[in-house]
């Protein structure tokens, strides 16, 4: 989900959509198109998409960011964006992509799952004064926005399963937006606090050994309800996870987490 400014928004393309206002989409096999989106792709993944390919592929967030990113730090920010990996086959394809299709269907992105969709979060002043602005961008060449079924914003979020996706990648989407101001200072976003940062975001694995197996419960009270969940559940411990950056970084304060 991108952030943007109000200086920005008349240089964002695409057809906004609002409300239950409609637009026409619908992929299927039968298209000529399909799975040609799966191929050189930007595709940004979020702290809840991790977790989520991680489970499917059944392998720890160590081995997934290892295997399947790349990281970057864009000039504009301050905090590392992952990126998915695409193969090094000549056409560039999704790592996940079959002859069959998408093999981690069930999982798949928030960005895959939107699709055609694409979201950002429009900042006027201040974190606390946004709004999710949706549009509508198929690439030229797709067919699928040439099918006749209508749909608005909330029935292809239905469709697709994407409500919970929307709402994790909305939370960080907020968090993320504070980077774009330097915490840092000179140890900059790969010094041992960003690292830490970093952790607590996408190495959900990493993070859970580092609240119950180092000294973290001894200087952080969470939230009773949260940490009895946390030890097996990945989404309550990213919750956690998003309450400690803002915390730790911003000392921006929560019910989830406090000093002891």
């Amino acid at each position: 989900m991108k952030s943007i400014t109000p200086d920005q928004i008349i240089n964002v393309s695409g057809k906004r959509i609002t409300g239950n206002e409609k637009f026409h989409f619908q992929c299927h096999e039968k298209l000529a198109c399909f799975n040609k989106c799966c191929r050189n792709l930007n595709l940004f993944l979020y702290p809840y998409d991790i977790i989520r390919l991680k489970q499917n592929l059944n392998i720890s967030s160590d081995v997934f960011l290892d295997t399947y990113v790349d990281i970057i730090l864009r000039p504009d920010n301050f905090f590392p964006d992952v990126l998915l990996k695409m193969t090094e086959t000549d056409e560039k394809t999704c790592p996940f992509l079959t002859e069959k299709g998408c093999s981690v269907y069930l999982d798949r992105p928030d960005t895959c799952r939107t699709f055609p969709i694409e979201k950002g979060m429009l900042f006027n002043d201040n974190i606390n004064n946004h709004t999710i602005i949706s549009l509508f961008r198929p690439p030229d060449f797709c067919l699928g926005r040439h099918e006749h079924k209508s749909l608005t914003l909330n029935k292809w979020a239905e469709d697709q399963k994407a409500f919970t996706h929307n709402k994790m990648t909305e939370k960080w989407s907020l968090i993320k937006y504070l980077f774009y101001n330097d915490p840092w200072g000179s140890e900059g976003a790969y010094g041992p606090k960003g690292k830490m940062a970093f952790m607590a975001a996408y190495n959900i694995d990493k993070f859970r050994n580092f609240i119950f197996k180092s000294t973290f419960l001894k200087r952080y009270k969470v939230k009773t309800s949260m940490l009895k969940k946390a030890g097996k559940d990945d989404t309550v411990l990213l919750g956690i996870g998003f309450s400690w950056i803002k915390f730790f970084i911003f000392n921006i304060k929560s019910k989830n987490i406090t000093i002891r």
